[in-house]
């Protein structure tokens, strides 16, 4: 059997090197590393899949959250509601821009924000929800759309773990996770479902005003050479990453099918033991792409499953282990335990087993039986 990897980059590489290596030479050939040809390829290459109007490449992941709360003229005071159980990015940039984040519980089932939670946290300082699309699957967002609307509130999605997804609404219709916000925000980190080989992120919006302002701030507030009209950072997506990125946008949706059935699978196995509750996988599976596949170990051993695993030789991982609303960093005196009841469950129970796109059956009965043999 081959090595089993959390994420195996390497052998996903293999099957494009002729393409990815071609792409790459091209960069190098023009000499054009910073905003290069591969770069405005890659953006409406990206557009057109997102069917969103407007992508503007950036830096990284967190660039894109940051320079998407800057864009729609955010003040230091301004309250911020998002998910406590994610990764620090999320509530990083809020904190970094002197807004006022508010951490609010998630859904048991789904582990995305509550949309309760979101309701009875809004105040007249509100003035935006950062949903996020925990490993790989959309959060509700007909109903956070809804309660926008109602309370006059931006949405900033941070789609970092999503991209791909789709998100259905009761019309029937769906859109890609990402564009349905008033902005939304994603990673191009290695490990993501559609990632470069460095870092890389972008920002997409339907509104031309908001665009422009993006576009801006992402090159040092210009937008004629040495002509600074807002007050921006340098976070430009390099065309070395844009051109790993156009070999494998193409493949993306691919990428997340042979997710989504190495999901399948590990669900089969898995799913009907008592101490075990396994992700919900609906009949079409397009709202979840499987950046994670995540179980909650319940009436059992999470921490004993874990090591039993490395022993045997299969990475796997908590995502998240501490509640941004306990970390140093975010410490603060309007939080109070019994407004986590979820949170605070799930870092007890979640244990994330190796997904990607080069998973095979060999590899996953074998981690299945681990996972079993330990819960007998």
């Amino acid at each position: 059997m081959k090595k089993i990897q959390m994420v195996d980059l390497k052998s996903q590489y293999d099957k494009i090197a002729t393409t990815v290596n071609a792409s790459i030479q091209e960069v190098l050939d023009n000499t054009a590393y910073i905003n290069g040809p591969q770069v405005h390829s890659f953006q409406k290459n990206l557009e057109d899949y997102l069917g969103v109007k407007h992508v503007i490449p950036c830096a990284n992941g967190t660039d894109a959250l940051q320079i998407a709360m800057m864009g729609l003229g955010l003040q230091p005071g301004d309250e911020v509601i998002t998910a406590d159980f994610t990764f620090a990015a999320t509530v990083e940039v809020i904190a970094l821009l002197q807004l006022t984040p508010v951490l609010v519980d998630v859904d048991m089932v789904n582990m995305n924000i509550s949309i309760e939670a979101i309701k009875k946290a809004i105040t007249p300082k509100t003035k935006a929800i950062v949903p996020v699309h925990l490993f790989g699957r959309a959060a509700n967002m007909e109903a956070i759309m809804q309660i926008a609307r109602e309370h006059n509130l931006y949405v900033i999605e941070d789609n970092a773990q999503a991209i791909g997804a789709n998100c259905k609404f009761s019309d029937g219709t769906k859109k890609k996770a990402g564009t349905i916000g008033h902005v939304g925000a994603t990673s191009f980190f290695p490990s993501k479902n559609l990632g470069c080989y460095g870092d890389g992120g972008a920002i997409f919006t339907n509104d031309d005003d908001l665009a422009h302002t993006l576009r801006g701030i992402v090159n040092h507030g210009m937008y004629v050479r040495y002509h600074h009209d807002v007050v921006g950072v340098n976070s430009r997506l390099d065309s070395i990453q844009a051109a790993v990125l156009n070999a494998k946008l193409p493949l993306l949706d691919t990428y997340n099918q042979a997710r989504q059935t190495a999901a399948r699978k590990y669900t089969a196995a898995l799913g009907g033991h008592p101490n075990i509750i396994a992700p919900t996988i609906c009949e079409q599976c397009d709202c979840h792409v499987f950046h994670q596949y995540t179980l909650r170990i319940v009436n059992a051993n999470r921490d004993g499953l874990m090591k039993h695993l490395l022993d045997k030789g299969i990475p796997c991982a908590i995502y998240y282990p501490i509640p941004l609303h306990s970390q140093k960093a975010y410490l603060d005196a309007r939080y109070h335990e019994a407004d986590f009841p979820v949170t605070n469950q799930l870092v007890q129970e979640v244990i994330s087993l190796p997904m990607h796109t080069e998973l095979d059956d060999e590899q996953i009965k074998f981690i299945t039986d681990s996972v079993l043999e330990f819960l007998k």
